[in-house]
């Protein structure tokens, strides 16, 4: 839903609703225009109001857009290089996790033929 769509529907239910309450009052020709008149004024500005605001939030908002483009590259570089000195420190240990994984294997592999070997005899 668009801001202004909303607005515009806050706006027309004011309306519609003070209208709805002027008319149905029982009230002398005089005070009913009266009424109206300073309704209407007041209408204008708080419409006036929700415009500012509106303003103010769009500018808000495309100002955090902006910043948001200007600061992502820099996340993004920021990240890749945190991302390759892990990399980078990490190898020796995981070189040194894969030699003992092959040491294990190759114990396991020892240790089932000895095993299959005292079975036999």
């Amino acid at each position: 839903m668009k801001a202004s769509s909303f607005f515009l529907g806050l706006a027309v239910g004011a309306v519609g609703s003070a209208a709805a309450v002027l008319l149905s009052a029982p009230q002398s020709g005089k005070e009913l225009r009266l009424s109206v008149k300073s309704t209407s004024d007041d209408m204008k500005l708080k419409m006036e109001d929700v415009k500012e605001k509106a303003s103010e939030l769009k500018d808000s908002v495309k100002h955090l857009a902006d910043e948001a483009k200007a600061r992502f590259p820099e996340m993004k570089d920021g990240l890749m290089d945190s991302i390759d000195e892990w990399n980078r420190g990490t190898e020796t240990n995981r070189d040194r996790i894969q030699k003992r994984i092959e040491q294990i294997q190759t114990s396991i592999s020892e240790l089932e033929s000895a095993v299959a070997a005292t079975q036999k005899k």
